[in-house]
């Protein structure tokens, strides 16, 4: 389903915040579209969408037909210790899909 971009600091101080930012390809079909032929689009939105830092959930959000395609998503995490950012989603389709990035805190 997904490709991701994440942009995050390759490397962070501990006890400082630093930025997160991820943009997911998707259509974000909001079901009131008709193809060439007059037929309904069938709504797919991301539902959800989560980050994990280091198995701790930081930040999460509920994503309705409002939000544009390909979404963008930028949010601040307070760096504590070197480790993994999970991201993961789902769609209306019931597709999952996930990514990782590393972080390093000196």
């Amino acid at each position: 389903m997904a490709d991701a971009r994440i942009n995050v600091p390759a490397e962070c101080r501990r006890g400082e915040p630093f930025e997160v930012r991820i943009s997911i390809r998707h259509a974000m079909e909001t079901g009131y579209r008709t193809d060439a032929a007059g037929k309904s689009i069938p709504r797919n939105v991301i539902q959800r969408f989560d980050c994990r830092y280091n198995d701790v959930l930081v930040f999460s959000v509920r994503m309705g037909p409002g939000i544009a395609a390909n979404p963008y998503l930028r949010f601040f995490v307070t760096a504590r210790d070197s480790g993994t950012l999970a991201f993961d989603w789902i769609d209306d389709s019931g597709v999952r899909a996930s990514a990782q990035a590393a972080i390093k805190v000196a």
